[in-house]
């Protein structure tokens, strides 16, 4: 479902990510986790072309991007629409409903009917616990609700991946649970998905591989159990002393 190869990023002189390899499998769940600056969270804003590669290339079913050469806008629109992001801080439109900010994607990028389209945002409000809070806006909303209507307004595009950045990590903890909950069960129907998180438990619980980034650069990758009980690199160990 996913194929990058070589992958950097540089911003000015600083180089961000470091030739970066990475295959996913159609339903997998990858999380990433490291320490801050490790270039986790460009990664996917490079997967959905939210930043520009500086080089290699991304392919998302199949839909392929090579920024080692000129890539146009078309490619980079096709690309695009093969994956949705749920942001650290929903970024939800704040002037619009639940039901308003869930129906724009559909509307404005696939062209859908508005009635099509409301059709779809209930119903995946619906899925996401929040049917009783269609016309709420989103000040009127607790953060794991805004999280939730951000996850509802990715999934109303259809990506063929979900991306995940930190998504819990500006709520206060009692209300992690439910956006957790949210993503275990889009897991369960097999949705390909790459997580970005400090949420070791999740990692643990739903993940089917789990990638620690330093630097730059994929240090180690693993199955969970692997990963949090046996890491092979020094630095991995390193990281996850501190944090467990």
């Amino acid at each position: 479902m996913i194929s990058i190869n070589g992958l950097h990023k540089q911003f000015g002189d600083l180089e961000v990510l470091k030739g970066i390899d990475l295959q996913v499998n159609k339903g997998q769940v990858i999380v990433v986790i490291g320490p801050s600056g490790s270039g986790k969270t460009t990664l996917l804003r490079c997967l959905n072309i939210l930043e520009v590669p500086t080089a290699g290339s991304i392919t998302i079913d199949e839909q392929t991007a090579d920024f080692s050469k000129t890539v146009n806008k078309r490619t980079v629109d096709l690309l695009r629409r093969e994956s949705a992001m749920v942001f650290q801080h929903y970024n939800l439109f704040p002037h619009m409903t639940a039901l308003q900010n869930v129906m724009e994607g559909p509307v404005i990028v696939k062209k859908m009917s508005k009635t099509d389209a409301r059709a779809k945002a209930e119903q995946l409000l619906n899925k996401v616990g929040l049917g009783d809070k269609l016309d709420f806006y989103p000040h009127q909303l607790s953060g794991g609700q805004q999280q939730r209507v951000g996850i509802a307004r990715a999934l109303a595009l259809e990506p063929k991946v979900m991306l995940f950045d930190e998504p819990t990590s500006a709520l206060d903890p009692e209300l992690v649970g439910e956006v957790l909950q949210v993503m275990k069960d889009l897991a369960s129907e097999g949705i390909t998905m790459v997580v970005v998180t400090h949420e070791m438990r999740f990692a643990n619980d739903v993940a089917n591989e789990v990638i620690f980034m330093d630097q730059g650069r994929i240090i180690e990758r693993s199955k969970p159990i692997d990963m949090f009980t046996r890491p092979k690199e020094e630095r991995t160990r390193q990281f996850l002393n501190l944090i467990q």
